[in-house]
């Protein structure tokens, strides 16, 4: 029988442990900056709403949580930041699946043009593209004159109502879910496509059995990716959005910069994390499903 060298399998055994220790030396950097400038304000900042000083003493204490969740202004605020962030999950897999579809099969030059005008918007700042869309759909805007020229009555504006923020943001985040979906529907083979259409299946037929069930993870990750932003976005919100009830971002400013509350402004902070958190739990959730998968 043959047998195995002492130097042979001490150098098998010392070349692995030699490689994660490099590894380990190579993330270290990263998880280290990661822990200083996300992980450690987060921590900091849970604990300052939770051990509040009153008068020359400091103790543990939920009040300000306990208000925050009385308060009908915080509740509506939050609220309307949970609308807008459905809505808009919602509205960005409706508008970009079809147009991921396109450019998974389409095969013409039309599929580049239409690539770069769905990919467009990630290059105009959030900024510019909101005083645009004021200057588009407030009152007196471009669809107003348009209107007005053609003879047709004015249509209410969304402007300032909480659809103002959604058309925003759903324009805004449409590249990196179509990228997303893209994404996925390139690892769904054209053999398996065409298998189905052999044996006589519809265009319908092999959305429904083919592409949508291994579309499921894809859809996953691009809905959390598009629910984290949209949930601790600002500048739409604050530019298009209602004074009352406001999102989450810009409530958080007023109250520090106008109200002068820091702890009632970190308070809104760290339930705005704590809401992110759970969807950003999906997304863990996805990819760890994902990579068991890969492995199989």
């Amino acid at each position: 029988m043959a047998t195995t060298s002492p130097a042979f399998t001490a150098g098998k055994t010392q070349t692995p442990s030699r490689g994660g220790l490099i590894g380990l030396l190579l993330v270290a950097a990263p998880v280290l900056i990661v822990g200083w400038l996300i992980l450690y304000p987060i921590i900091i900042a849970i604990l300052s709403t939770l051990h509040v000083e009153d008068g020359d003493k400091a103790a543990w204490t939920v009040k300000s949580y306990r208000f925050f969740f009385s308060d009908p202004y915080s509740l509506a605020s939050l609220r309307i930041t949970l609308w807008t962030t459905a809505v808009c999950a919602v509205l960005l897999i409706i508008t970009g699946f079809p147009i991921a579809l396109y450019l998974r099969f389409a095969k013409t030059r039309l599929a580049g043009y239409v690539q770069g005008l769905a990919i467009f918007p990630m290059f105009v700042p959030s900024i510019i593209l909101g005083f645009a869309l004021i200057r588009t759909i407030g009152p007196n805007g471009a669809v107003d004159i348009l209107l007005h020229a053609a003879g047709l009555p004015k249509l209410p504006s969304p402007y300032l109502t909480p659809w103002g923020p959604v058309i925003g943001l759903v324009w805004d985040n449409i590249p990196l879910t179509v990228l997303m979906l893209t994404s996925g529907l390139a690892r769904i083979s054209d053999a398996s496509i065409e298998a189905a259409r052999d044996v006589g299946a519809g265009p319908l037929r092999v959305f429904v059995h083919i592409i949508l069930p291994r579309m499921g993870n894809s859809i996953m990750v691009a809905s959390a990716f598009a629910i984290l932003g949209i949930f601790s976005s600002f500048t739409f919100p604050y530019l298009l959005g209602p004074a009352t009830p406001e999102m989450m971002g810009p409530l958080m400013l007023r109250t520090f910069n106008e109200l002068y509350d820091p702890l009632a402004a970190k308070t809104q902070a760290v339930v705005s994390f704590g809401f992110c958190l759970v969807f950003g739990l999906f997304y863990i959730y996805s990819m760890a499903k994902n990579r068991e998968a890969g492995k199989r």
